[in-house]
Parts: C-alpha cells; structure tokens; sequence
C-alpha cells in the first residue's frame, strides 16, 4: 500500500525551507544591521544637530538677557527682545521652548498657551540646573520619547551664567522614520521571499521529480509489477541511477519469475495437508508457516514469522534448538487450556533437518499431527477397561470367596448357606444387570438402539412412575414424600415411553438414595415456548462443584463406597443422558453441598390445540 507522504514531509519542502530559511536569516541579520545602524546615525544627528541650534540659540539670548540700563538695572523690553527671538528661531522639530533666568523665572516661552507661566517660578526641577545636559526621556503627558536640552545662558564676557534655556524636541518622529523605513524593509524581504520560494519549489522539484518515478518504480516492483520502466531526464547522476534501476529491475523480474513458480508449488502442496508444517532458519526462527499449523496453534501469521519455535511450542524449557537438530525424535505437547472436554488439544510434533547439498544446516522442518481424538479415544478405551475390571472384579470376588466358602463345607450348615447363597445370586444379578446397561450403552453408541416414538400425555406418563414410587415407600425402610407441582395443561410429547419411565427411574431412584430418611422429594414439570422440562430436586448432601460435570460419565460416582453399597452400577446417569440426546433433548444437574441436588431434562415439545386430537 502506497503511504502518502505529506508536504511537509517531502523533499520538495525541506528543499524550499532550506533555501528559504538561509535567504530570510540572511536578510534579516542584513536588515538588523542595517536598522541598527540607521537608528544610530539619525538619533545622533538629530542630538547633534539640537545640541549645536540650542547652543547658538543661548548665545543669542545672553546678551539680551543681560542687558541693563545706567543704574545697573534691568532695561523694560528685555523679555519682550528675548521673546522675539524665541519666536524667530524657528527651531523644527521642538516642542517647548523656555528662557530661564538666574532667580529661576520664566522670561519667555515658546508656547502662547503657556504664556501665563512667563514672570513665574520655573516649575520644571530639572530646568534649574546651571549645567549643560542633554538627554531622551518619555513625556509623561503624551508617553512618548522626547529629547531635552538644558543650556546655560552666559553673560557676554563669559564670567557668569545668567540664566538656563530649557528646550523639549520631538525625537519621536525619528524613532517613528526608522520605524517606516524597517516596514519598508521587512515587507520588500516578504516579497523576496515569496518570489524566492517559487524559486525554490521548481529548483527542488526539477531534483526531486526523477527520485519520485524511481520510488513509483520501486513500489511497483514491491507490488510485482515489473513492467515499468523510469523516464531518464538527463546524463546525470540521477539519469544514470534512472537507467541502472531500469536494469535491476529486468533482473528481479526474471528472478521473482522462478521463485514464484516454487513458491506456488511448495504454497500448493502445503495449503493441502492437513498437517500442520512449520520450517524455520539455522537459527530457529520462524520462515514459513501453513494455514493449519496456525490454526492448531492458535495464532496469527503476523504473530509466529521471526517468533523462535522453540517460544512458539513452549519448549524452551525442557529443549534447546541443538537438542532439537541432534535428537529430532516426536515430542508430544498438551496444548488443553482446562479439563473441559472442548478446551482439550494434544499435538504430535515431528522435527527434520533441512541440508543443503554441502551438508550444512539450514533450517528445521516440524510437522504437527493433532493426536487430541486419537488420545481422547485410547483414554477412555484405557479408562473403561479398567473400570468394567474393577466393576467386575468386586462382584466375582465377592462370589468367589462365598463360593470357597461352601465348597470347604459352608453348605452343610443350614443357617449359613442359605445366605452365602443369597449374596452369591444378588452379585450375580448386579453384574447381568451390569452387562445389559453395558449393551444398551453400545447399542447407542453405534446408532443401534431401538426407539419408538409415539404421543403420550407426558403429565400421566410422569404421574405414573411417581405413583409407583409413591407404592414402594411403604416397603422400604427409609421414609420419604414425593411433592409434585406440575402445570395444569396437558403436555403431548412425542417420546419412547419405555426409555423415558427408564430415565425418570434412575434419577428418582438415585434421589431416594441420597436423601435423609423423612426427606420430601419435589418433581417439577413445566413448558416453556419450545421445551417441556422436568425437573425433580431432592434434599441430600448434595454435589460438589468440582464432579457436577461429571456425574454423568460411565462409571463416574461422588462417593464411590456408598455408591456400591446401595447397588449402583454407576451407568444410570451414562444411560439417562444419551436417551435424552437420542430424543434430542438435554439433561443436568444443579446442585449445593448440604442442601440437595435437581437434576433436569428438557424435551422438544410442540403445543397442539385439542381440536387437533379430535
């Protein structure tokens, strides 16, 4: 899949950006000399420039200011000469403009609207200062830069100062040029920039063009298509590399070619077999890995290519990869994820080496066989004839021991023998009775049981073996009560009558040998949409969790002891449940140690309105 690549991401861009990049720090460190420069010459002039115009305008207003009549004093049209001069001035760029005499009065302004402060304390601190300063400070009244120039006032001889002439300029206007003229400089580099960017996007695709066709090429080839070819541009470097990819491309072509006609034959016979294969390099990692062996193992291609095969099988414990290719025998591997019959896999894993001609190792070959039925089988083959033995085996040697009894001379003795005698006949009759479950069992097992279908009343069918029991309590020497809550309606089941009274039978014979003596057993029968279920609950000492899955198995008993002494052959429940399954039904049982148990069966059922029998 082609992954796209963003324009920031591609070449072309980092190209531009270079080039932009180097072209705007190159104007800028330009235009920040060049603004730093130009705002130090034009401020100094401008300082220079006040500074020389106060100067000359001070010595124009000290013989003015010092002028004195006869009798030493101060001739009337002082002021009025020094306020003409102020006003002939002319200085450009100033703001106010103050005459300052040594008492500190104001002698004259500049400004018409301040004229009342002439005649007046100077109320400027820094004005009353005899010393010449010059100096850049924000004005209070207007926030803006202004430059201030204090300059004393001589008399004509220079022996004294007479007064101070304190004159505001407007600085800020310069500040306000450079300013401009810095705009004017960051939007020409904007406008450089732009054409400069147009610039670099065409240089950089004019590079970067023949290096997208080689990777369209290259992506092709990595989708098998081998058929294009590049466009070489130029006699280049990047021409050259065109036309060499042009040729490596032949070539892989010609060598996929064969490949691909192995690997579809190898692909071909490996999909087929229903082995699963698993073929690793030299050093143990996993190269190839068909659809079965997957799915035995339960995981994803993704997953088990490069994964070693020892950590693959779970073996790294007990096997090394040497192990494995010096001593390739089968191993067998328990993959069962709990005791449940679904959950249960058995593998055969068979090991080869793969040589090549030299005699090098260079790889390993496993084959898995699921055995999981196979060993399923041959347990259970194992597990019944050690139980049919044992089963058996307690009945003959229970008659054999009677019987050497009255062979030795038992029979003569009328008080006994009968008895031996009456033992040796009820182990003979468990073990016939013993021996048909067992043919029943196997009649089902192959399909061979016989069962007759036909319509009952299932409320009477079940009425009637309760009733019977309901009879046997009076001749038994434990005492119980048999409760029934059964659903008014009649409930028409299409059932074998003799295998289901065969089924009610063991489960209500097994409640009555669990329960205490006086216990009360209740058989419940309801319907629901599709199912009539049944179900008949005693008060003994229950189940324990961990057999309730199994008490239906052949031979399987909780409480083994009891069990034998009651008579049991440990098959009713094993019968019970495949009569069900051959009525396509369902049988289990809940239960709570030290409460009781109920056990369930639930039939396919049908509801037909009455009209219908009529």
């Amino acid at each position: 899949m082609k992954k796209k690549v963003r324009f920031y991401q591609s070449v072309n861009f980092k190209i531009a950006l270079a080039f932009i990049l180097i072209l705007l720090i190159s104007i800028e460190i330009i235009g920040a000399y060049f603004i730093r420069g130009l705002e130090h010459e034009t401020i100094n002039n401008f300082i220079s420039d006040m500074n020389s115009r106060v100067t000359s305008l001070a010595s124009t207003i000290g013989p003015e200011l010092s002028k004195k009549d006869d009798q030493g004093q101060e001739t009337e049209d002082v002021s009025t000469n020094i306020q003409r001069i102020i006003n002939n001035s002319s200085l450009s760029d100033v703001i106010e403009v103050r005459v300052i005499d040594d008492k500190g009065i104001v002698r004259a302004t500049n400004r018409s609207n301040d004229a009342s402060i002439i005649g007046k304390k100077n109320d400027y601190t820094n004005a009353n200062d005899f010393t010449s300063k010059q100096e850049v400070v924000f004005d209070p009244g207007t926030d803006k830069r202004v430059n201030i120039n204090i300059q004393p006032i001589q008399s004509p001889t220079g022996d004294a100062n007479i007064g101070v002439l304190y004159v505001k300029s407007d600085i800020e206007k310069k500040y306000s040029e450079i300013s401009d003229t810095a705009l004017i400089f960051f939007s020409a580099s904007m406008i450089a920039g732009l054409i400069s960017i147009i610039v670099a996007v065409l240089v950089s695709r004019s590079i970067t063009q023949p290096i997208g066709e080689l990777r369209e090429q290259a992506l092709r080839i990595a989708r098998g298509d081998y058929s294009g070819k590049v466009k070489v541009h130029g006699k280049d470097e990047l021409g050259q590399l065109a036309d060499t990819f042009n040729q490596l491309s032949e070539r892989i072509a010609e060598a996929q070619d064969t490949m691909e006609s192995e690997r579809n034959r190898l692909d071909s016979v490996l999909s087929h077999m229903t082995d699963g294969v698993i073929a690793t390099d030299r050093r143990g990692k996993i190269i190839t890995i068909n659809e079965m062996a997957l799915s035995l193992l339960d995981v994803t291609t993704e997953g088990a290519i490069g994964e070693s095969i020892l950590t693959l099988l779970d073996i790294e414990e007990d096997y090394t990869l040497r192990k494995l290719l010096e001593d390739s025998d089968e191993i067998v591997l328990d993959r069962s994820t709990s005791n449940q019959e679904k959950d249960q896999m058995i593998l055969r894993v068979d090991f080869a080496m793969i040589r090549r001609e030299s005699g090098f190792i260079s790889g390993l070959v496993a084959v898995l066989h699921d055995v999981t039925e196979q060993e399923k089988t041959e347990r259970e083959r194992r597990e019944f004839v050690s139980n049919v033995s044992h089963e058996l085996r307690t009945p003959l040697t229970s008659m054999r021991s009677y019987i050497e009894a009255l062979s030795e001379g038992a029979w003569k003795d009328e008080e006994i023998a009968p008895n031996f005698l009456n033992v040796t006949l009820e182990e003979t009759d468990r073990m016939i009775r013993m021996i048909n479950d067992l043919l029943s069992l196997s009649r089902m097992d192959t399909g061979n049981s016989n069962i007759q279908m036909e319509y009952v009343n299932f409320n009477e069918l079940i009425s009637f073996v309760l009733d019977r029991f309901d009879m046997m309590v009076t001749n038994q020497e434990k005492k119980y009560t048999i409760r029934r809550e059964f659903t008014q309606r009649d409930l028409w089941v299409e059932v074998d009558t003799d295998k289901i009274i065969q089924v009610v039978d063991n489960i209500m014979n097994n409640a009555i040998k669990y329960s205490p003596d006086g216990g009360t057993i209740t058989c419940r029968l309801l319907e629901t949409h599709n199912n009539v279920v049944l179900s008949i609950s005693d008060q003994g000492l229950g189940i324990p969790k961990k057999d309730l899955t199994r008490v239906f198995e052949r031979f399987y008993r909780v409480d083994k002891a009891r069990a034998r002494a009651q008579g049991g052959t440990g098959l009713g429940l094993a019968i019970s449940r495949e009569v069900i399954k051959a009525h396509g039904g369902s049988i289990w049982a809940e239960s709570k140690e030290g409460k009781g148990s109920t056990f369930y069966i639930s039939l396919p059922y049908e509801p037909y309105e009455e009209d219908w029998w009529e």
